[in-house]
């Protein structure tokens, strides 16, 4: 067989062990999910997650760094999609305006169950609460400049307009999900997202 006949089947087997993978570390955070709301974040073991979800240690710590990462995902590497989301909006668009639709660019991987459950963790854990924190950091650092360089020339200290906006902006869309949370969750991430949208316009319009 030629080497151009095996590609087509080496890609379908790609595809077919990336969605098994996929399958798995979706049983393994809702799992972890159901046990870190029963028992606390902090209580949890990773040796009792892997036992629940009948894995080995090496096998989870394939999926995941570390514990935080169940809860986080890949949500700590979104910083670059909303960059780029930002980066494609017309450089004469208004800056509140670029953000609302860069953070709509987020890669939403929860279902609005899991997004609740997710935001009730982190309220309630003081380990996530500092993890969400540093999370908002990276992504404050990557976002900065962008902002900084689409508002032009200044007097200001050189990254200060920047570094300000994006850091309220994320605190808008800490709020957003605080009030989401306050109400259950209700109307889903469709909620979520259009509570983040009213936030961005009350600092906007104020």
């Amino acid at each position: 067989m030629t080497r151009h006949q095996d590609q087509p089947e080496a890609t379908a087997t790609g595809r077919m062990w990336e969605r098994t993978r996929r399958r798995v570390r979706e049983e393994i955070v809702d799992v972890a999910l159901a046990l870190f709301l029963d028992q606390g974040f902090e209580n949890t073991t990773v040796d009792q997650v892997v036992a629940a979800a009948g894995i080995s240690r090496r096998s989870f710590f394939r999926y995941f760094g570390t514990k935080e990462d169940i809860v986080f995902g890949d949500l700590a590497e979104q910083g670059p999609v909303i960059l780029e989301g930002l980066r494609a909006r017309p450089d004469d668009e208004p800056i509140w305006e670029a953000l609302r639709h860069a953070f709509a660019a987020l890669n939403i991987r929860a279902t609005p169950q899991r997004g609740l459950a997710i935001a009730r963790l982190v309220a309630a854990s003081p380990g996530l609460r500092a993890a969400h924190l540093e999370k908002h950091l990276r992504w404050q650092e990557q976002l900065a400049p962008e902002v900084e360089r689409r508002l032009g020339d200044s007097d200001d200290p050189p990254g200060l307009r920047g570094q300000a906006i994006v850091a309220t902006a994320l605190a808008c869309l800490d709020t957003a999900t605080a009030v989401w949370l306050e109400h259950e969750g209700q109307g889903g991430i469709e909620e979520l997202e259009r509570l983040c949208d009213r936030a961005l316009t009350a600092v906007r319009d104020s």
